[in-house]
């Protein structure tokens, strides 16, 4: 001892210090100590036995454990009691232990000492952290909670964050079951700037699956057939753990039927066995399959069937163009779109079929090398052109649906199979068409009649104004040349106007005609007397003239037209009459 430290001693004595202080009037401030003897009395315990400083950092010895607490001794003059929730990551505690522990207090109000374990690890948890972060050691961890993502580990004290995708090399599906549990984890991660921490169990796993990895990798070939459980099941597949390895078995190698999903065949966790297809040069990625473990159906089909004959399926894909039918487990046929009914119009596959559906069908070709199948519907029943001279004569008047419309005509279908196309010509004797939708709608009734009929190119050439009188054979007497009539101008350019007579009858004015006696010019609106310069029934058309009705040349020249188209029909007759007498002389003959 220092000659210093024996003045101090001998200057305070503990024990008569000890004594006669009173520590309780100290606590509840009512007495003043003189800070210089308090201070003297602290250097004088220092170095006695037992002597322990507030924020030590010391091993303690478990003595007794009670249902809440743990009784710590660390030689000092009184034992801690420290709470066992501190404990929680260890429920193994035992009297006997040694745990380290922070002096909190040496002497609370009741004179007792007051420890914690929890401060003491996270003081020194930091350490250990940092320290298994670099050597890569193996450490302790209780599993407090689920989180967002992952579970929040006690590591010497300190919440670290294990993710989920770090806790096993499979996926996991019950987060629950690791909670509460001590489990051991590897240091990965640590960011000291925001004090986080990351574990990961999955290290551990893979470490030791790296060697089976490495000899299960080296054995593959191509061909060879392994068993493997169901890892991981998704949309366009299905991974395979084959010991530590794991290949995709892509979804078109599940089944040689069609799937639209792997579980279709296959389930978490199931075992199976699969054939490796292919790898990479590394056999990183592999390439199962499971199909190629069956025969192909195609090779187990009945070898009577032929074209012509009958089969029954089930619809499995449908496209604009037509229809997959699965006639057997993974044989599969085509029906086209035009193989589903006798008619011509265009038409979607979806018209007629959906998927899911039984269907009755005609083998049509039958290649078994290349693996392909066509089928029909529409040959199961009569083609209705057979008897089309019979039911369709020309000159018939049938009733059909419009199914279709062109720039230059509509489709009508008589009956499924029977399409007839009018041209936008025959659609009326009067109005002038320039769309056909303004005419019909789609889906509308319409009354044809049959005008022409090509049997072997199956076209029929239909007609709707024929259906109907042509209002022109009563207005060739109604407006002959030279009569008057009153119209109103409808409309009018350059070349001249048209005008509306009140049988809603439409007549071409040219501009010269346009021109009043006082010598201005008819506009649109006005209503005044024209008078037929020309008629044609054929084209349907009608010329008429405001000014020849005061023109005296004109008139003439109206009136002479007039003449010549009355003894040109006269003649005509005559002609007919004349041929009339001639065949009854040679008949008499």
């Amino acid at each position: 001892m220092s000659e210093e430290t024996k003045n101090t001693a001998e200057a305070v004595n503990p024990a008569e210090f000890l004594a006669t202080f009173n520590w309780h009037k100290y606590e509840e401030g009512i007495d003043e100590v003189d800070e210089s003897k308090l201070k003297e009395f602290e250097e004088a315990l220092e170095g006695t036995v037992g002597f322990v400083n507030e924020r030590d950092v010391i091993d303690g010895k478990v003595v007794r454990i009670t249902d809440r607490d743990a009784i710590i001794d660390i030689n000092s003059k009184s034992e801690g009691v420290i709470s066992l929730n501190e404990f929680r990551y260890n429920p193994s505690l035992a009297v006997g232990d040694l745990v380290e522990v922070l002096v909190d207090k040496r002497e609370d109000a009741s004179g007792q000492l007051v420890l914690s374990h929890k401060k003491a690890r996270v003081i020194k948890a930091w350490d250990r952290v940092n320290n298994a972060h670099e050597t890569g050691e193996i450490v302790n961890g209780f599993v407090k909670c689920r989180t967002r993502g992952g579970m929040i580990v006690d590591v010497f004290g300190i919440e670290a964050f294990l993710p989920g995708s770090q806790i096993d090399v499979k996926p996991i599906r019950d987060y629950d079951q690791y909670v509460e549990k001590t489990m051991e984890f590897k240091v990965v991660k640590i960011n000291h700037e925001f004090k986080n921490v990351v574990v990961s169990h999955k290290a551990l796993i893979e470490a030791d699956l790296e060697d089976q990895k490495r000899e299960i990798i080296g054995q593959l070939e191509k061909g060879q057939v392994l068993e493997g459980v169901v890892k991981n099941v998704t949309s366009y597949g299905v991974f395979v753990d084959l010991g530590g390895v794991d290949g995709l078995v892509h979804i078109t190698d599940l089944s040689w039927s069609r799937i639209n999903h792997p579980n279709e065949v296959v389930e978490l966790d199931q075992k199976l066995n699969v054939v490796i297809l292919d790898f990479d040069d590394n056999k990183s990625r592999i390439q199962l399959g499971l199909k190629q473990l069956s025969a192909h159906p195609w090779e187990a089909l009945n070898s009577e069937l032929k074209v012509g004959d009958k089969v029954n399926g089930k619809v499995v894909v449908l496209a604009d163009y037509g229809a997959f039918v699965e006639v057997e487990e993974g044989v599969e046929g085509l029906i086209h779109v035009s193989e589903m009914s006798w008619s011509t119009h265009l038409r979607s596959a979806q018209d007629f079929v959906k998927v899911g559906d039984s269907v009755e069908a005609q083998i049509l070709t039958l290649d078994r090398e290349e693996r392909k199948m066509s089928l029909g519907m529409k040959q199961l029943h009569p083609d209705p052109w057979t008897d089309i001279t019979t039911k369709y004569p020309v000159g018939s008047t049938h009733t059909g649906t419009v199914r279709n419309y062109t720039n230059f005509g509509v489709f009508v279908e008589l009956e499924e199979g029977i399409d007839g196309l009018v041209y936008i010509s025959d659609l009326s004797w009067t109005k002038k068409i320039k769309h056909p939708s303004d005419f019909v709608t789609v889906g509308d009734k319409l009354e044809v009649q049959v005008l022409e009929l090509d049997v072997e190119n199956r076209k029929l050439n239909l007609g709707h104004k024929q259906t109907q009188d042509n209002p022109w054979d009563a207005h060739e007497a109604t407006y002959a040349i030279g009569s008057t009539h009153e119209g109103t101008l409808t409309a009018k350019n350059d070349k001249g106007a048209t005008v509306a007579f009140s049988d809603a009858i439409e007549a071409f004015v040219p501009t010269r005609f346009l021109e009043k006696e006082d010598g201005s010019k008819l506009e649109k609106g006005d209503t005044t007397q024209f008078i037929v310069t020309e008629f044609s029934k054929e084209y349907r058309r009608i010329v008429a003239s405001h000014t020849s009705l005061f023109k005296e040349e004109e008139k003439k020249n109206i009136k002479a037209a007039a003449k010549k188209a009355s003894e040109a029909e006269k003649t005509t007759l005559g002609d007919i009459g004349g041929l009339a007498e001639l065949k009854k002389k040679m008949e008499g003959k």
